[in-house]
């Protein structure tokens, strides 16, 4: 068969079936400079990098009308380092989010890897910077990983009076016992007008037991967080308190395939504040936020951010940004500044950087 024909023809089921489902393709790359400075050994101290202020993704989503008011709806993500062209995820091919699901006038059910409710409240609802540049809340605020594999999540539609819900379950689906590797969790919300509430509280569990030739691991967490951001006009305020126990009180480590938190620090909990503000001026948006971790274990590693940066939007989908973020580490902590996408390894850097999305 002829190449042409053989294009047509794969192109033609594709065709019809988009009359009746379209199916959207998009995606957003991100991709600038990063100054990095008292890196604890050696670190690339000046570098281009992918993904500062968002991830940088390619996508595919869709939805199809079921009759009456329910639609199935799906998404497939893929994470890419458009530093290099590599995948950002490694093994995983859509590693961003994959899931298929349910919408309807009850709200959503979708089934997949998905982003966590602990995560996405840290990030839409308390953090200016939402998990990216230097001033990620993610430097400091605790909490497991970003995403769950093999996950149910359900969201509630928003109601007349504002309250939101969501519940997510993550199967752990591990060889050694049902319950490793489990996770879930819920949250309450409000979101009406210029006031955006919610109430986190999320739990995985990570006890590998012991047996003949291992010793028990334990790198469960119990992670909880009350976010908050209020447009007073022309000032969007936001704040955080967080208090988590295990393994999510410290650094996050996307490479952990369990989702765990590298243990470089003896810390098991700890409690987090968030102040930040984001004051948009035509098309510019400037950003600020403090955030404070507090050490409640023997070590008493305490650790404070202070972020800065801006945003330029040049049109619809293109933006210009910058940050500097400063971490003061106490008693030998070991938090670094990072990005959306890396976890840093100074504890102050500047980014400078250019987004597009299409």
């Amino acid at each position: 068969m002829k190449p042409t024909i053989l294009a047509l023809s794969l192109i033609a089921p594709l065709s019809s079936a988009a009359q009746t489902s379209p199916v959207e393709v998009y995606g957003l790359l991100d991709a600038g400079v990063v100054v990095e400075r008292g890196c604890q050994g050696d670190c690339a101290r000046t570098r281009l990098d992918s993904g500062i202020a968002s991830g940088s993704r390619l996508g595919i989503r869709g939805r199809e009308s079921l009759g009456g008011s329910t639609a199935a709806v799906y998404t497939l993500e893929a994470g890419i380092k458009n530093d290099t062209g590599a995948n950002e995820h490694q093994n995983k091919l859509f590693g961003r989010q994959v899931f298929v699901g349910l919408e309807g006038p009850l709200g959503a059910v979708t089934m997949g890897r998905q982003y966590n409710l602990l995560y996405e409240a840290l990030t839409d609802v308390a953090d200016p910077f939402h998990g990216g540049m230097a001033g990620s809340a993610g430097n400091l605020v605790g909490y497991t990983t970003k995403r769950y594999d093999n996950s149910i999540k359900y969201k509630s539609p928003r109601s007349r009076s504002g309250l939101i819900g969501s519940v997510i379950y993550s199967f752990g689906e591990s060889q050694f016992n049902s319950r490793f590797n489990r996770a879930y969790g819920a949250t309450i919300g409000y979101a009406k007008g210029p006031v955006n509430i919610s109430i986190t509280h999320q739990r995985k569990n990570n006890l590998l037991e012991a047996n003949a030739t291992t010793p028990a691991v334990d790198q469960s967490a119990r992670n909880s967080l009350v976010a908050a951001n209020v447009d007073f006009g022309g000032v969007v305020g936001y704040a955080a308190y967080g208090h988590s126990r295990g393994a999510g009180s410290n650094q996050w480590d996307q490479s952990n395939p369990y989702g765990a938190m590298v243990q470089t620090l003896p810390t098991d909990r700890s409690r987090d504040a968030l102040f930040g503000v984001a004051v948009p001026r035509g098309a510019t948006t400037f950003l600020a936020s403090y955030i404070r971790k507090d050490d409640q274990g023997l070590a008493n590693r305490d650790a404070d951010q202070i972020a800065i940066g801006a945003s330029y939007a040049m049109s619809k989908r293109t933006d210009f940004y910058t940050a500097l973020a400063k971490i003061k580490n106490r008693n030998g902590g070991n938090y670094a500044v990072g990005t959306a996408t890396t976890r840093g390894r100074g504890d102050h850097a500047i980014n400078i950087g250019l987004r597009h999305s299409f």
